[in-house]
């Protein structure tokens, strides 16, 4: 299992496009979730403004695969991801 920095979480993400992802991650309640996501999906969206997601924040808008809506991803508690039949654990 490769290392990735924290650091440089949002921009592998980004730079992967609209693939589809899988991460686990500590939820704000304490327990760890495992999510299978998209990334630039817009077929669902409605009226407003992303106030969540933006740069100097670290959070992520993600499209949730298995319950077919959007969820918000602590970047700062992912452990692993997992994208393009690599593994990655986060430091």
């Amino acid at each position: 299992m490769e290392k990735i920095a924290r650091e440089n979480l949002r921009s592998i993400l980004r730079e992967r496009g609209r693939r589809i992802a899988s991460a686990t991650f500590v939820k704000k309640d304490g327990t760890d979730r495992k999510i299978l996501f998209r990334l630039g999906v817009k077929k669902h969206l409605r009226g407003g403004t992303n106030n969540v997601e933006r740069d100097d924040r670290s959070y992520m808008t993600v499209y949730d695969m298995k319950h077919g809506g959007y969820r918000t991803i602590n970047l700062r508690t992912v452990k692993t991801l997992s994208m393009d039949g690599k593994q990655y654990e986060v430091v």
